[in-house]
């Protein structure tokens, strides 16, 4: 089914009779009551549209489906498109002390507790919030068609400070520069990084580095590991959003998307994604965002979540042969990025050696602490060549 999302489109589509179910979603439709009536609407569908209650009856009564945005939930149960930055951190004031929790996104995750998080108690709640989820879904789906997607996890806690944050940067930077389309958990730390290299993917790596010394120093009394809970978190990345705008014309070669969630909603979505995903389930966010990653995916440096990312993305290649009906169709490169952490810390790097012995994807698996080597292993890996079925 065919889906539109602009008032022209709905213009050009009622004008020339309405014959073709449509999905129109998020329009504001209040003053389209009359061109509304002149028509039924069998099998078509008006998914978090704006419509009198007397426009809603005529649908609902010629065979379509209305689905509204409830007055009493603070998010929109069916959305056309990603989050903008903008949207999530609407009510954020760089001038003002109260950071990240004046946010929509924080009143968002805020009703999110107070109503139940996994396990609402309201259908109505459970309900929307799928329905939210499903929109998301497809959104990103329509956005990456076509893409060369490759994804980085890695830590929360991972500071601006730290040697592995530029260096995760300068590699989305990098692969952003060289066509592929960064996505990452969407959160603070390893995850923030990499929408800081690929927002700079058009400016100079110097820039880039100038940027992260001058965003990098904390407050004397912060608290280690726990940098997106400083008071001026999100001042100081607002400051070189402010400082270093992406260049007019170039906001598709500086894209990336961050895929977050509720559940972690104490953590602050990444300032630096030009769009996100934002989940409430954060089971189809975790999974469905490795499997996009058609292109590789880089682990860097982090703790369990990093770690329970690895094994799902072992699981998805392990079975991808078989499992040729979903997305994935494709083995995937896997690269753990920190030769320490992956064999001293967590050492989960002999492990996956032996759980892929004489499995397509255990060519794929490199372990380093070469930023260039990474960069060569994706731009070289030929998905064809780790297609299924042969």
């Amino acid at each position: 089914m065919l889906e539109i999302d602009s008032l022209l489109e709905f213009e050009n589509w009622i004008n020339t009779g309405a014959k073709t179910p449509l999905a129109l979603q998020e329009l504001n439709l209040l003053a389209y009551d009359a061109k509304i009536f002149e028509h039924t609407f069998k099998d078509s569908m008006f998914l978090g549209c704006e419509l009198s209650n007397e426009a809603a009856g005529h649908i609902v009564k010629t065979g379509g489906m209305v689905i509204s945005n409830r007055k009493d939930q603070p998010f929109k149960m069916h959305k056309a498109r990603l989050y903008s930055v903008e949207e999530l951190f609407k009510g954020f004031d760089i001038n003002s002390e109260g950071g990240y929790k004046d946010t929509f996104d924080y009143k968002v995750y805020k009703d999110y507790v107070e109503n139940g998080m996994e396990t609402p108690a309201s259908i109505h709640t459970s309900l929307a919030r799928r329905l939210h989820d499903h929109s998301i879904t497809d959104a990103l789906y329509e956005l990456i068609e076509g893409k060369k997607v490759v994804a980085i996890m890695g830590g929360h806690a991972m500071e601006r400070q730290d040697p592995y944050y530029l260096e995760i940067a300068k590699i989305s930077r990098t692969l952003t520069r060289k066509g592929f389309l960064m996505v990452s958990g969407g959160g603070p730390g390893a995850m923030e990084a990499t929408h800081l290299g690929a927002y700079f993917a058009c400016r100079t790596e110097a820039e880039l580095i100038e940027a992260v010394d001058t965003f990098k120093t904390r407050l004397p009394d912060a608290i280690s590991g726990k940098e997106y809970d400083d008071k001026d978190w999100l001042h100081r990345a607002w400051k070189i959003k402010t400082q270093y705008p992406i260049l007019p014309g170039k906001e598709e070669a500086s894209m990336s998307i961050g895929i977050p969630t509720w559940l972690y909603g104490h953590e602050p979505p990444a300032p630096f994604a030009t769009h996100i995903a934002k989940y409430f389930a954060n089971s189809v966010r975790e999974d469905g965002l490795l499997t996009i990653a058609k292109y590789g995916v880089i682990f860097a440096p982090g703790s369990a979540g990093t770690t329970q990312e690895i094994f799902q993305e072992v699981t998805q290649n392990h079975y991808a042969p078989y499992n040729t009906h979903t997305i994935k169709k494709h083995v995937s490169p896997m690269i753990l990025f920190g030769v320490k952490t992956w064999t001293e810390e967590r050492p989960l790097w002999d492990f996956m050696k032996h759980t892929s012995e004489g499995r397509p994807y255990g060519e794929l698996l490199n372990l380093t602490e070469d930023a260039s080597e990474i960069i060569n292993y994706i731009v070289n890996y030929d998905p064809e060549a780790y297609a299924f079925p042969k």
